[in-house]
């Protein structure tokens, strides 16, 4: 990324420090490039996209010793990108009630993150639903708890497919039994994260409501 596009179209830079709160110099001199313009915006942008560079790469190696070399580096820069480009967007969020750094290192921790978590299934088809529902009602039983458990698990089951809509049942496997990560669900559903979270939480008060009843 070249910092010194990094202007976000439509987006005024400004703050909302809380009032009487005093800023570390560092802070206030950051903050105070980083909602003016011209060549001290850029040098602010530039010195900003770097610290979250190195805790995107920090973040990368501590989620995937796997990842390695070219694409380490690429998945790091790309959650750097996306962190500056929140951070210039939130800039407005910021109370002053920590060092600005510190306020913005925290997206790159998450951007990257997600950027690995979706790595991660770049490769994988989403688990298909019936046949994770097939596997709650069927199973050989074991010990009497397994067997109370066998029959607990198909009970939800059956509760799934009755009571929720193709979307509630599709998202709630997906995220509640198969642990699909929500940032890659989003992802492939075109969706947000969210509107998931909306969704997969109607979808439990119904299922509460249903085994409630049946028990």
């Amino acid at each position: 990324m070249t910092p010194a596009t990094t202007t976000v179209p439509g987006v005024m830079r400004t703050s909302s420090v809380a009032p009487g709160t005093r800023l570390d110099p560092e802070s206030q001199e950051l903050l105070q490039a980083l909602t003016g313009s011209g060549r001290a915006y850029d040098d602010a942008c530039a010195r900003l996209h770097e610290l979250l560079l190195r805790a995107a790469r920090f973040e990368v190696t501590r989620r995937a010793r796997s990842l390695k070399g070219a694409e380490a580096d690429a998945i790091a820069t790309e959650a750097a990108d996306d962190a500056l480009l929140a951070v210039l967007r939130r800039l407005d969020d910021f109370r002053g009630l920590s060092k600005l750094t510190t306020w913005a290192y925290k997206f790159a921790l998450y951007e990257a993150a997600v950027k690995v978590r979706r790595h991660a299934w770049r490769d994988r088809e989403l688990p298909v639903e019936p046949d994770t529902l097939a596997s709650l009602h069927g199973g050989v039983p074991g010990p009497e708890e397994d067997v109370e458990m066998r029959e607990r698990l198909g009970t939800i089951a059956a509760a799934i497919d009755e009571v929720l809509t193709p979307h509630q049942r599709r998202v709630l496997v997906a995220l509640a039994v198969n642990g699909v990560p929500i940032d890659v669900l989003a992802e492939r559903l075109s969706t947000t994260r969210g509107a998931l979270y909306k969704t997969l939480h109607d979808a439990r008060a119904k299922l509460r409501v249903q085994l409630e009843e049946t028990s």
